[in-house]
């Protein structure tokens, strides 16, 4: 990731606000900090001063015209967001008021969150209660589906006397997110990850034990059904990983899937579902109705609030984005990036 040559900041433009900027002719990786005028804002009911956002593995896909993630550029990328409502025609967002965004078109389909000003509909915006826009860019659409999986593994009746619930991807944003929570209820939790620096952090998060990652010998067949050891798993990775805990799920158990790193292709048979009555639910965090977007993040501001994310999360400036960009690429990153945006540039 570079930045290739920059307008001067505009320090008192009031028809302008600072953005970061990725542009397909400039090539992937490359991004411009600029001035963008107000009038180009996208439509929307609600004007956002942003405070802060936070840097996920689709914004650094953004940067890359291959990836297809983006649906055209130049784009302003950031998929979260949080502020303060700088304008509102919307009654239930009135000015003043501290929110966040995330999903929808944010940071793919429409300007995101790496700008001092967002615009969006308000049916995409969440009010703040008791959580700071600090706070909520460090859970942010990591912490939301890792929020949705634990929700979906509750909604299925799985109880912490059930048995031990498996995490893959576990140094992840969504994974720590949710050894995090599944712990803080009571659950025995099993933190997979492939890498071995980050298991006292896992285990500090409230994970119970850490072992590798679950794939077995690529070169051998994975078998049908496994011995049952999983009451329930939250699967980051997909692909073999995904393959691999499926046949060793317990009786009725469930598996909340909401990721692809380790491939998109699923190599599995019907038993596990038909012999176990095995559940596997898929985790969306774009096109969540906002009532039911709403009702997951009541729950992250009470019970489900990850109590020991700050020992998994950092702060950068915009203007450092490049490298925990890089580090997300390469696979090295650790935990939740928060990204100050208000003077970061």
């Amino acid at each position: 990731m570079s930045t290739a040559d920059s307008a001067p900041h505009a320090t008192e433009h009031s028809g302008t606000y600072r953005a970061l900027v990725a542009d397909s002719k400039a090539g992937a990786g490359i991004y411009t900090f600029t001035d963008l005028p107000i009038a180009g804002l996208p439509d929307g009911d609600v004007t956002i001063e942003v405070d802060c956002s936070s840097a996920n593995y689709k914004d650094m896909l953004a940067f890359d015209p291959g990836s297809k993630v983006v649906r055209q550029y130049p784009l302003v990328p950031g998929i979260d967001l949080a502020g303060t409502v700088r304008e509102s025609s919307a009654a239930e967002v009135p000015v003043g008021t501290p929110v966040l965004a995330h999903g929808y078109r944010i940071g793919t389909g429409q300007d995101g969150g790496f700008a001092e000003l967002a615009r969006v509909p308000a049916e995409w915006v969440i009010p703040l209660n008791s959580l700071s826009p600090q706070q909520a860019m460090a859970i942010g659409t990591a912490g939301f589906t890792a929020a949705m999986s634990v929700m979906t593994i509750e909604e299925a009746g799985i109880r912490p006397q059930d048995g031990p619930v498996l995490v893959t991807g576990a140094s992840g944003g969504v994974g720590i997110c949710a050894v995090d929570m599944l712990s803080r209820l009571g659950f025995e939790v099993v933190a997979s990850t492939g890498k071995d620096s980050t298991a006292d952090l896992l285990r500090s998060m409230g994970a119970t034990e850490v072992v590798g990652r679950v794939t077995g010998d690529p070169d051998e067949r994975i078998r049908p059904l496994g011995k049952s050891t999983w009451s329930a798993a939250v699967d980051t990775v997909g692909g073999r990983t995904l393959a691999t805990v499926l046949p060793t799920m317990a009786y009725g158990g469930v598996v909340a899937a909401s990721g692809n790193a380790g491939g998109v292709d699923l190599s599995t048979t019907v038993l596990p579902f038909i012999l176990r009555g095995v559940r596997l639910q898929g985790i969306d965090s774009v096109m969540m109705p906002i009532e039911r977007r709403r009702e997951v993040w009541k729950r992250i501001e009470t019970d489900l609030m990850p109590s020991r994310l700050d020992q998994a999360t950092h702060t950068i400036e915009i203007k450092d984005i490049a490298t925990v960009l890089e580090a997300i690429s390469a696979g090295t990153h650790i935990g939740r990036a928060v990204v100050k945006v208000k003077d970061g540039f």
